[in-house]
């Protein structure tokens, strides 16, 4: 007979962090207003999480079909994409910076399982992506992962470790491939000046 027992398991230490109510309020009405491919306005969706609770900052961009269990639990910096169907699962906080990239799809799993327990307990570590990274379309974050500054986590990838600045993985358990290079945006200006001139 199997020693895990699932029957067993408990998480009532755990707190959301809000009120049953204000859960039930954003389940039943937050949470499908901010999925919904009617309301193509980008800008209602940034009013409706802060009214939740999340920190938003200015110029962000988020596209329909974005779920967030808990948006008290997220904050994100200025001029961020957050891409259609991306799956924010915040049992524990989210930080996202400023310049920072989500595609379609990509999965913020903060909960897993302490393998190990009989009653497979419940683990929640938060997940940090900052300033300048790039999470690829359909990539999974584990919890407690932090993509460093200008970091990129491919697409299809399953990060479990940090990713360190300047840095390129993918795969499954994601690994590094490559260097980042950023050009500066005083070059990329200073060459549509000459183009501008030659034309």
């Amino acid at each position: 007979m199997s020693p895990v027992r699932l029957r067993s398991f408990r998480n009532s230490w755990y707190r959301p962090g809000r009120s049953i109510f204000w859960q039930l309020g954003w389940f039943f009405l937050g949470l499908p207003l901010l999925r919904s491919s009617l309301i193509p306005s980008s800008a209602f969706r940034v009013r409706l999480l802060r009214l939740f609770g999340a920190t938003i900052g200015d110029g962000v961009v988020i596209k329909p079909g974005v779920r967030v269990k808990y948006p008290w639990r997220l904050a994100v910096g200025d001029a961020c994409w957050l891409g259609e169907d991306c799956w924010i699962d915040n049992l524990a906080d989210v930080c996202i910076g400023n310049n920072v990239c989500v595609s379609q799809g990509t999965y913020f799993c903060t909960g897993n399982h302490d393998w190990t327990d009989s009653s497979f307990g419940l683990i929640v570590k938060p997940i940090t992506l900052q300033d300048g990274s790039w999470a690829g379309a359909k990539a999974i974050l584990a919890p407690g992962v932090t993509l460093g500054e200008c970091a990129i986590a491919s697409a299809g990838s399953v990060v479990t470790k940090n990713i360190p600045p300047y840095e390129i993985h993918g795969g499954n358990p994601a690994v590094f491939l490559k260097q980042r290079h950023v050009e500066s945006q005083r070059l990329n200006f200073e060459f549509s000046i000459e183009e501008q001139v030659a034309s």
